[in-house]
């Protein structure tokens, strides 16, 4: 069984984001990337399947720029097989993604994709859900648990009541939440030897999807800061402070 894993080029979650001074979007220059730690996560499962027998290959994929390949090669020197670059400098949305990821599995039959639940940097918890849809196979999100076996897959979840354990046929789309695993780390070897392995360079047309952007960012703000928090010393002065000072009851 091949796995396929999507993995994206993002601000490395150790950084302070910054927004840029006439609040166009996030400042990029000068700061450090690196891949999005659930789909770190998502490679992480798809290697230890193939440690296991249950998959032959791992293929990783990204979109996005030429700067990708520095991710792409991360996943490499992991310990995945293949890495493909579908290279564009266009903010690629979710719906876009999911089509051009759709592309990819029609041409490499994968029997499971492993997907990350969500990106850090925008957080929009959609490619997985939309991309189970395009290839009409069974999906199970936020996966904490993977087991797999003579062509179905046990998928654990955790919900508000606990866990849930599903059954699903492959195909079918799986996205990893951050208790799944604990990526590895590459080792220098591996880091070196991934430098030299060839990445397969696709373009947004080749699989016939259009990256212009559907949705308009107007402007970018900064949260504004939390105020301190205060001890109270009994229900009623909580009670109190709730109705006078908070106004919510």
């Amino acid at each position: 069984m091949k796995v396929l894993v999507p993995v994206k080029r993002v601000v490395d979650y150790n950084v302070k984001i910054r927004v840029r001074p006439d609040g166009t979007g996030v400042e990029l220059s000068n700061v450090k990337m690196s891949m999005n730690p659930f789909d770190e996560i998502s490679v992480e499962e798809a290697l230890r399947l193939k440690e296991g027998g249950n998959a032959t290959e791992v293929v990783v994929v990204s979109i996005g720029p030429a700067k990708a390949e520095e991710t792409l090669r991360t996943a490499l020197a992991m310990g995945a097989d293949r890495a493909i670059l579908v290279e564009t400098d266009d903010h690629v949305e979710p719906l876009a993604v999911a089509k051009i990821l759709k592309g990819v599995a029609d041409a490499e039959k994968p029997g499971l994709v492993i997907v990350g639940k969500q990106a850090i940097d925008d957080d929009s918890n959609q490619t997985g859900q939309m991309l189970a849809a395009l290839l009409n196979v069974a999906q199970a999100t936020f996966a904490s648990a993977i087991e797999v076996s003579e062509g179905r897959a046990l998928v654990t979840r955790e919900i508000d009541g606990g866990l849930q354990t599903i059954e699903i046929k492959l195909p079918a789309v799986v996205t990893s939440d951050l208790r799944l695993n604990e990526p590895r780390y590459a080792s220098l070897p591996n880091i070196m030897k991934a430098k030299k392995k060839p990445l397969d360079r696709k373009s947004p047309d080749d699989f016939g999807v259009s990256t212009a952007p559907r949705l308009k960012v107007l402007k970018t703000e900064e949260p504004s800061g939390r105020k301190a928090g205060v001890k109270v010393e009994s229900v009623a002065e909580l009670v109190e402070k709730l109705k006078t000072e908070a106004g919510v009851l």
